[in-house]
């Protein structure tokens, strides 16, 4: 099978879309061709899949980046069985002539809103409906997969639920240190940025660093620079995520203080299942589904939101009872080797998209001006 990928939003190496999904899809004995902003991210392509590169869409500047992307997939479906696209903006860039084509529904896009800082408060009030109608009408002409099953609620369909679990290692990592506390992801203020920021200033007295690895939305960058400046904590900007795990590896804890806004309010957050799978102690803040797993595998704390106070004592009682942070340590690899093992996801992803390729029951073309 061919397939062809394509995304103008995500880094190249986005962790569902390269390492889990396109990964899955060469281990199986699939050819890929990925539409990405190769050149942007100052990424090289790897060698096992066709590259094309374009533009990436950032903030309000998103129009040369989706006509640059028209052109790309059409010369990326030329011989593909499928195309697999991943921004909701790709769906008013798809070729007229095209294979099955794939909607991965990677967030809920209207309760994201909130957490776009670069629209005007006017547009977050008026897209909502737009964004609905979009959704409505790819949901007519194309198969979608879905990251989370709450965004079932969404779609009138039922639509295969491929959650964003991670790459369990086979064996035990080594036990949680206790000086270096550590964060994996995009950094915003709806992520925590500034509550982590000030965590670090109270936790240098006491020797322990916060290590931040991933890339940071505009309105955040200052303070973390300034922060790294001053010496309060390791910025490391993007790191792609096999790296990144390595890295977090041996931290007295893992750090997920998103806020309660409607996009985390019914997500389960990756970065919480990959510290479970690199044997750290993971402290959320209640997001349901985030509290749920770390309560039930009795593998961290769960501290309130904006508690920068809370978070220092939890950091500090995990580094005083190191018995504690080994033990939740070895529950939370426990149950992500048992729960949330990508591998296990993978075989869907390929079969499901094998399936579809093979009976293209909805490869109705798309009118452009029925999304404009």
């Amino acid at each position: 099978m061919k397939v062809c990928v394509g995304t103008i939003v995500h880094h190249p190496e986005d962790a569902r879309i390269m390492h889990r999904q396109i990964r899955a899809l060469l281990d199986a004995g699939h050819e890929v061709t990925y539409v990405a902003p190769f050149t942007h991210c100052n990424v090289t392509p790897p060698q096992e899949i066709r590259a094309i590169d374009v533009p990436r869409a950032v903030g309000l500047h998103r129009g040369h980046a989706l006509n640059m992307a028209r052109g790309a997939l059409r010369r990326g479906v030329k011989d593909a069985d499928l195309l697999l696209v991943h921004d909701l903006e790709l769906l008013f860039a798809l070729p007229r002539r095209r294979p099955t084509t794939v909607w991965d529904v990677h967030e809920d896009i209207v309760g994201a809103l909130d957490t776009k800082t670069y629209l005007p408060a006017s547009a977050r009030r008026m897209l909502p409906g737009l964004l609905r109608r979009v959704e409505t009408r790819a949901e007519r002409r194309l198969h979608l997969i879905l990251a989370e099953a709450a965004y079932r609620d969404r779609f009138a369909g039922d639509h295969p639920v491929i959650p964003n679990t991670t790459y369990v290692p086979e064996t035990a990592p080594p036990p949680p240190g206790a000086n270096r506390v550590v964060y994996i992801g995009q950094l915003s203020e709806a992520r925590g940025a500034l509550e982590m920021i000030e965590l670090a200033r109270r936790l240098r007295p006491h020797g322990i660093r916060l290590d931040l690895i991933g890339a940071a939305d505009t309105a955040v960058r200052p303070f973390l620079r300034d922060a790294q400046r001053e010496g309060l904590l390791d910025w490391f900007g993007y790191v792609p995520n096999n790296h990144a795990l390595r890295m977090a590896q041996g931290a007295l804890a893992g750090l997920s203080l998103l806020h309660d806004v409607p996009n985390y309010r019914q997500s389960l957050p990756t970065k919480v299942i990959e510290y479970m799978a690199r044997g750290l102690p993971v402290i959320t803040t209640p997001l349901p589904l985030a509290a749920s797993i770390v309560g039930r595998a009795d593998c961290g704390v769960i501290v309130p939101y904006g508690d920068v106070d809370a978070v220092a004592q939890a950091v500090l009682r995990l580094r005083d009872e190191p018995e504690r942070r080994i033990v939740m340590g070895a529950h939370g690899y426990a149950e992500a080797r048992g729960h949330y093992h990508w591998p296990d996801q993978a075989r869907e992803f390929v079969a499901r998209l094998e399936e579809w390729a093979a009976t293209p029951l909805l490869t109705r073309n798309l009118p452009q001006a029925a999304l404009a």
